[in-house]
Protein backbone atom coordinates (compact mmCIF):
# COMPACT_ATOMS: atom_id res chain seq x y z
CA UNK A 1 0.00 0.00 0.00
CA UNK A 2 2.77 2.45 0.92
CA UNK A 3 4.67 1.69 -2.26
CA UNK A 4 1.53 2.33 -4.33
CA UNK A 5 0.98 5.69 -2.61
CA UNK A 6 4.62 6.62 -3.11
CA UNK A 7 4.40 5.71 -6.80
CA UNK A 8 1.20 7.74 -7.20
CA UNK A 9 2.84 10.71 -5.44
CA UNK A 10 5.91 10.40 -7.69
CA UNK A 11 3.74 10.27 -10.82
CA UNK A 12 1.86 13.36 -9.67
CA UNK A 13 5.11 15.25 -9.05
CA UNK A 14 6.45 14.27 -12.48
CA UNK A 15 3.19 15.38 -14.10
CA UNK A 16 3.32 18.78 -12.38
CA UNK A 17 6.98 19.26 -13.34
CA UNK A 18 6.18 18.51 -16.98
CA UNK A 19 3.19 20.88 -16.92
CA UNK A 20 5.29 23.66 -15.36
CA UNK A 21 8.00 23.20 -18.00
CA UNK A 22 5.42 23.27 -20.80
CA UNK A 23 3.74 26.36 -19.33
CA UNK A 24 7.15 28.08 -19.17
CA UNK A 25 7.84 27.20 -22.81
CA UNK A 26 4.44 28.60 -23.80
CA UNK A 27 5.07 31.87 -21.95
CA UNK A 28 8.59 32.48 -23.31
CA UNK A 29 7.42 34.05 -26.63
CA UNK A 30 5.08 36.44 -24.80
CA UNK A 31 7.81 37.41 -22.33
CA UNK A 32 10.27 37.94 -25.17
CA UNK A 33 7.72 40.09 -27.04
CA UNK A 34 7.27 42.36 -24.01
CA UNK A 35 11.02 42.58 -23.30
CA UNK A 36 11.78 43.41 -26.94
CA UNK A 37 9.13 46.14 -26.89
CA UNK A 38 11.04 47.82 -24.06
CA UNK A 39 14.48 47.75 -25.76
CA UNK A 40 16.20 49.98 -28.28
CA UNK A 41 16.56 48.80 -31.86
CA UNK A 42 20.28 48.19 -31.34
CA UNK A 43 19.62 46.02 -28.29
CA UNK A 44 16.90 44.07 -30.10
CA UNK A 45 19.13 43.11 -33.07
CA UNK A 46 22.39 42.72 -31.13
CA UNK A 47 23.89 39.21 -31.07
CA UNK A 48 27.19 39.87 -29.34
CA UNK A 49 26.46 40.89 -26.68
CA UNK A 50 23.01 39.29 -26.49
CA UNK A 51 20.53 41.30 -24.41
CA UNK A 52 17.71 39.53 -22.60
CA UNK A 53 16.73 42.58 -20.58
CA UNK A 54 17.09 46.22 -21.69
CA UNK A 55 20.52 47.49 -20.66
CA UNK A 56 19.78 51.23 -20.81
CA UNK A 57 16.46 51.43 -19.03
CA UNK A 58 12.92 50.52 -20.04
CA UNK A 59 11.91 52.33 -23.22
CA UNK A 60 8.18 52.88 -22.75
CA UNK A 61 8.27 55.48 -25.52
CA UNK A 62 8.01 52.63 -28.04
CA UNK A 63 4.39 52.19 -27.00
CA UNK A 64 3.72 55.93 -27.27
CA UNK A 65 5.34 56.03 -30.72
CA UNK A 66 3.25 53.24 -32.20
CA UNK A 67 0.08 54.52 -30.47
CA UNK A 68 0.57 57.93 -32.10
CA UNK A 69 1.35 56.44 -35.52
CA UNK A 70 -1.75 54.26 -35.61
CA UNK A 71 -5.12 55.01 -34.04
CA UNK A 72 -5.44 51.90 -31.90
CA UNK A 73 -8.80 53.05 -30.56
CA UNK A 74 -10.27 52.63 -34.06
CA UNK A 75 -8.48 49.29 -34.55
CA UNK A 76 -9.83 48.08 -31.19
CA UNK A 77 -13.35 49.21 -32.11
CA UNK A 78 -13.28 47.56 -35.54
CA UNK A 79 -11.88 44.30 -34.15
CA UNK A 80 -14.30 44.07 -31.23
CA UNK A 81 -17.29 44.93 -33.43
CA UNK A 82 -16.26 42.27 -35.93
CA UNK A 83 -15.84 39.65 -33.18
CA UNK A 84 -19.15 40.55 -31.52
CA UNK A 85 -21.17 40.49 -34.75
CA UNK A 86 -19.53 37.32 -36.05
CA UNK A 87 -20.24 35.52 -32.78
CA UNK A 88 -23.84 36.79 -32.77
CA UNK A 89 -24.59 35.79 -36.38
CA UNK A 90 -22.71 32.48 -36.13
CA UNK A 91 -24.61 31.38 -33.02
CA UNK A 92 -27.95 32.57 -34.44
CA UNK A 93 -27.68 30.88 -37.82
CA UNK A 94 -25.88 27.75 -36.58
CA UNK A 95 -28.38 26.99 -33.82
CA UNK A 96 -31.34 27.22 -36.24
CA UNK A 97 -29.62 25.18 -38.95
CA UNK A 98 -28.31 22.70 -36.38
CA UNK A 99 -31.80 22.19 -35.00
CA UNK A 100 -33.21 21.65 -38.48
CA UNK A 101 -30.57 19.10 -39.43
CA UNK A 102 -30.48 17.42 -36.03
CA UNK A 103 -34.17 17.16 -35.10
CA UNK A 104 -36.34 17.68 -38.19
CA UNK A 105 -37.03 15.61 -41.28
CA UNK A 106 -37.47 17.41 -44.60
CA UNK A 107 -36.83 16.65 -48.30
CA UNK A 108 -33.18 16.93 -49.31
CA UNK A 109 -31.88 16.92 -45.72
CA UNK A 110 -28.96 14.60 -46.41
CA UNK A 111 -28.05 16.42 -49.63
CA UNK A 112 -27.95 19.86 -48.02
CA UNK A 113 -25.99 18.59 -45.03
CA UNK A 114 -23.52 17.00 -47.45
CA UNK A 115 -22.98 20.45 -48.96
CA UNK A 116 -22.13 21.77 -45.49
CA UNK A 117 -19.63 18.96 -44.94
CA UNK A 118 -18.07 19.65 -48.34
CA UNK A 119 -17.70 23.32 -47.43
CA UNK A 120 -15.80 22.30 -44.28
CA UNK A 121 -13.39 20.22 -46.39
CA UNK A 122 -12.61 22.98 -48.92
CA UNK A 123 -9.96 25.62 -48.02
CA UNK A 124 -11.62 28.90 -47.10
CA UNK A 125 -9.33 30.82 -49.50
CA UNK A 126 -11.33 29.42 -52.43
CA UNK A 127 -14.35 31.47 -51.35
CA UNK A 128 -12.48 34.79 -51.07
CA UNK A 129 -13.08 35.96 -54.67
CA UNK A 130 -16.86 35.30 -54.74
CA UNK A 131 -17.19 36.72 -51.22
CA UNK A 132 -15.31 39.86 -52.28
CA UNK A 133 -17.53 40.27 -55.35
CA UNK A 134 -20.65 39.90 -53.20
CA UNK A 135 -19.36 42.38 -50.59
CA UNK A 136 -18.50 44.84 -53.37
CA UNK A 137 -21.96 44.55 -54.94
CA UNK A 138 -23.53 45.16 -51.51
CA UNK A 139 -21.36 48.25 -50.96
CA UNK A 140 -19.66 46.75 -47.91
CA UNK A 141 -16.04 47.43 -48.83
CA UNK A 142 -14.20 49.30 -46.05
CA UNK A 143 -17.11 48.77 -43.64
CA UNK A 144 -17.67 46.70 -40.52
CA UNK A 145 -20.29 44.61 -42.35
CA UNK A 146 -17.63 43.77 -44.92
CA UNK A 147 -15.46 42.38 -42.11
CA UNK A 148 -18.39 40.39 -40.72
CA UNK A 149 -19.65 39.07 -44.08
CA UNK A 150 -17.76 35.70 -44.17
CA UNK A 151 -18.92 34.94 -40.63
CA UNK A 152 -22.65 35.40 -41.21
CA UNK A 153 -22.99 31.61 -41.50
CA UNK A 154 -20.64 28.85 -40.39
CA UNK A 155 -20.46 25.26 -41.59
CA UNK A 156 -18.43 24.25 -38.53
CA UNK A 157 -21.02 25.81 -36.21
CA UNK A 158 -23.89 24.07 -37.99
CA UNK A 159 -22.15 20.72 -37.59
CA UNK A 160 -21.33 21.42 -33.92
CA UNK A 161 -24.90 22.45 -33.05
CA UNK A 162 -26.38 19.55 -35.05
CA UNK A 163 -24.32 17.19 -32.90
CA UNK A 164 -25.50 18.99 -29.77
CA UNK A 165 -29.18 18.72 -30.70
CA UNK A 166 -28.83 15.06 -31.64
CA UNK A 167 -27.47 14.34 -28.16
CA UNK A 168 -30.63 15.59 -26.46
CA UNK A 169 -33.31 13.04 -25.49
CA UNK A 170 -36.39 12.89 -27.71
CA UNK A 171 -38.69 12.64 -24.69
CA UNK A 172 -38.30 16.35 -23.93
CA UNK A 173 -39.50 17.42 -27.34
CA UNK A 174 -42.29 14.86 -27.41
CA UNK A 175 -43.54 15.98 -23.99
CA UNK A 176 -43.55 19.60 -25.16
CA UNK A 177 -45.52 18.61 -28.28
CA UNK A 178 -48.10 16.79 -26.13
CA UNK A 179 -48.46 19.95 -24.01
CA UNK A 180 -49.38 21.88 -27.15
CA UNK A 181 -46.08 23.58 -28.05
CA UNK A 182 -45.55 24.25 -31.73
CA UNK A 183 -42.18 23.78 -33.43
CA UNK A 184 -41.08 27.33 -32.70
CA UNK A 185 -41.92 27.08 -29.01
CA UNK A 186 -40.17 23.72 -28.73
CA UNK A 187 -37.07 25.18 -30.32
CA UNK A 188 -36.94 28.45 -28.39
CA UNK A 189 -38.14 27.33 -24.96
CA UNK A 190 -37.04 23.70 -24.70
CA UNK A 191 -34.24 22.70 -27.06
CA UNK A 192 -32.13 25.80 -27.62
CA UNK A 193 -31.45 26.52 -23.90
CA UNK A 194 -30.16 22.93 -23.52
CA UNK A 195 -27.43 23.54 -26.14
CA UNK A 196 -25.92 26.45 -24.23
CA UNK A 197 -22.56 24.71 -23.81
CA UNK A 198 -22.32 24.03 -27.56
CA UNK A 199 -23.12 27.68 -28.34
CA UNK A 200 -20.51 28.83 -25.82
CA UNK A 201 -17.96 26.59 -27.56
CA UNK A 202 -18.97 27.97 -30.95
CA UNK A 203 -18.73 31.54 -29.65
CA UNK A 204 -15.21 30.90 -28.33
CA UNK A 205 -13.95 29.37 -31.56
CA UNK A 206 -15.64 32.05 -33.67
CA UNK A 207 -14.08 34.83 -31.58
CA UNK A 208 -10.61 33.29 -31.84
CA UNK A 209 -10.87 32.70 -35.58
CA UNK A 210 -12.17 36.24 -36.14
CA UNK A 211 -9.39 37.79 -34.06
CA UNK A 212 -6.71 35.87 -36.01
CA UNK A 213 -8.25 36.51 -39.44
CA UNK A 214 -5.71 38.36 -41.58
CA UNK A 215 -6.30 37.82 -45.29
CA UNK A 216 -9.96 38.88 -45.47
CA UNK A 217 -9.59 42.19 -43.54
CA UNK A 218 -6.59 43.15 -45.71
CA UNK A 219 -8.60 42.50 -48.87
CA UNK A 220 -12.01 43.94 -47.99
CA UNK A 221 -10.85 46.80 -45.74
CA UNK A 222 -7.46 48.08 -46.97
CA UNK A 223 -7.91 51.48 -45.34
CA UNK A 224 -6.26 51.65 -41.92
CA UNK A 225 -9.27 53.41 -40.38
CA UNK A 226 -11.57 50.51 -41.27
CA UNK A 227 -9.33 47.48 -40.77
CA UNK A 228 -8.62 45.24 -37.77
CA UNK A 229 -5.69 44.69 -35.43
CA UNK A 230 -4.24 41.74 -37.37
CA UNK A 231 -4.29 43.61 -40.69
CA UNK A 232 -3.00 46.74 -38.97
CA UNK A 233 0.00 44.82 -37.63
CA UNK A 234 0.77 43.55 -41.12
CA UNK A 235 0.77 47.12 -42.42
CA UNK A 236 3.06 48.15 -39.54
CA UNK A 237 5.55 45.46 -40.52
CA UNK A 238 5.88 47.06 -43.93
CA UNK A 239 6.18 50.56 -42.45
CA UNK A 240 8.66 49.94 -39.62
CA UNK A 241 10.82 47.27 -41.28
CA UNK A 242 13.50 46.16 -38.81
CA UNK A 243 12.35 48.41 -35.95
CA UNK A 244 11.53 45.36 -33.85
CA UNK A 245 10.86 47.19 -30.55
CA UNK A 246 8.14 49.29 -32.19
CA UNK A 247 6.63 46.25 -33.89
CA UNK A 248 6.65 44.27 -30.65
CA UNK A 249 5.04 47.20 -28.83
CA UNK A 250 2.26 47.12 -31.44
CA UNK A 251 1.91 43.35 -30.96
CA UNK A 252 1.58 43.79 -27.19
CA UNK A 253 -1.15 46.38 -27.69
CA UNK A 254 -2.88 44.05 -30.16
CA UNK A 255 -3.16 41.10 -27.74
CA UNK A 256 -4.61 43.23 -24.92
CA UNK A 257 -8.28 42.84 -26.05
CA UNK A 258 -8.15 39.03 -26.10
CA UNK A 259 -6.42 38.94 -22.71
CA UNK A 260 -9.13 41.17 -21.23
CA UNK A 261 -11.88 39.07 -22.84
CA UNK A 262 -10.32 35.89 -21.48
CA UNK A 263 -10.01 37.30 -17.96
CA UNK A 264 -13.66 38.37 -17.99
CA UNK A 265 -15.03 35.17 -19.53
CA UNK A 266 -12.49 32.70 -18.17
CA UNK A 267 -15.15 30.41 -16.71
CA UNK A 268 -17.07 30.28 -19.99
CA UNK A 269 -13.84 29.62 -21.92
CA UNK A 270 -12.95 26.63 -19.75
CA UNK A 271 -16.51 25.30 -19.78
CA UNK A 272 -16.86 25.64 -23.52
CA UNK A 273 -13.55 23.98 -24.36
CA UNK A 274 -14.15 21.15 -21.87
CA UNK A 275 -17.68 20.38 -23.04
CA UNK A 276 -16.80 20.55 -26.75
CA UNK A 277 -13.79 18.29 -26.45
CA UNK A 278 -11.83 20.79 -28.53
CA UNK A 279 -8.56 22.54 -27.97
CA UNK A 280 -7.20 26.00 -28.66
Amino acid sequence: MESARAQARLNKIIMYVILIIMAFIMLVPFAWMILTALKTTQEAISVDPFYIFPSNGWHWENFASVWESYNFVILYKNTLLMILLRVLFACLTATMAGYAFGRLNFPGKKFFFSLILIQMMIPSQIFIIPQYVMASKLGWLNTVMGLVFPGLVTAFGTYLLKTGYQGLPKDLEEAAAIDGCNIGQRFLNIMMPLTRSSMVSLGIFTALFAFKDLMWPMIVCPKIETTTLSAGLAKMQGQYGSEYPTMMAAAVLAVVPMIVIYVIFQKQFVEGIATSGGKL
